[in-house]
Order: structure tokens, then C-alpha cells, then sequence
């Protein structure tokens, strides 16, 4: 699309008032279409986006985690992490145990139907990544990565 283009696809009559507005509204714009594509993704394996965030994060560390540290790692911060998991447990895709050296820290490991899961979903859900920024080249990629990074470490400081 080219410049002016979100103006155009919203169909607001002035322009925007800066453009440190019309980036961030088109970030938003953005991000509201892809969180539609991945939340209709995972629903066809009956998870949120969230789910799958909390089995992608086990599956990866390889042993049981403390919750809150799984609630650190999230792409998208979730205010319930325990109600989430609870979730999860309810289908059987995560166990909990105490510690047992300090109860109030609870481990949330994955289990062998989880990662069955996973692996369902794995080579779906990179033929959507691929679809969804198909149209950037590796270069653009890189960069858009990099300009992302750049914003988060911004917000970071305040």
C-alpha cells in the first residue's frame, strides 16, 4: 500500500495529525488483523492464541516452569495467568505441582498430549507466518523486526 494508505482504508476525510499517529494507528490496524487470522488459527485446534503461548514457552524451556515465569515470557501480557492455565490442566495439556521447597512457587510442566498437539500445529502455523508477511523480503523483514525492537526498547524507558 502505498503512502496514505491506511487514510485511504479507514476512509478518514483529514490527514493525520503527525506522523508518529498515522505509525502507531497503523501499527494497531496491523495488529488487530493478524491477532484475527491467529485467533481463528488456533481455534481450530480448540486454543487461544494465549494457550498455545503458554505450551510454546514449555515445550521450549523442556522442563517444568514456575508459573509466574511463564507469565514473564508471554508475547501478550495476560493479567490471569492462573486462570489460563487452569484451563489447559482442565484438558489435560499441562500438569502443576508445588515446590516443595517454598509451596507457594507452583511448577506447570507440559504433557505428552501437548506436545502431540504442538506438532500438529507446528508446519500450519509457519505456512500462516509466511503467509501473513509473504509479501516483504527478507531484508524488509529484518528491518521491520529491528524497527519493532527499537519502539519496545522505547516504551521501555518510560
Amino acid at each position: 500500500m502505498s503512502s496514505g494508505g491506511l487514510q485511504q482504508e479507514i476512509k478518514k476525510k483529514l490527514p493525520f495529525d503527525s506522523l508518529e499517529q498515522e505509525a502507531n494507528l497503523n501499527i494497531l490496524r496491523t495488529n488487530d488483523q493478524m491477532q484475527n487470522r491467529f485467533g481463528r488459527f488456533f481455534r481450530t485446534y480448540d486454543l487461544t492464541p494465549s494457550q498455545y503461548n503458554v505450551l510454546r514457552i514449555l515445550r521450549g524451556e523442556g522442563k517444568p516452569m514456575p508459573s509466574l515465569e511463564i507469565g514473564e515470557r508471554m508475547i501478550q501480557v495476560v493479567p490471569a495467568i492462573t486462570g489460563l492455565i487452569d484451563r489447559l490442566e482442565k484438558r489435560g495439556l499441562v500438569c502443576r505441582r508445588r515446590c516443595e521447597e517454598d509451596r507457594r512457587v507452583v511448577y506447570v510442566d507440559i504433557t505428552p498430549d501437548a506436545k502431540k498437539l504442538l506438532k500438529r500445529i507446528d508446519k500450519p502455523l509457519m505456512a500462516l507466518h509466511k503467509q501473513l508477511c509473504g509479501t516483504l523480503t527478507q531484508p524488509e523483514l529484518k528491518e521491520l523486526s529491528r524497527l519493532m525492537e527499537k519502539i519496545r526498547a522505547g516504551l521501555n524507558t518510560m
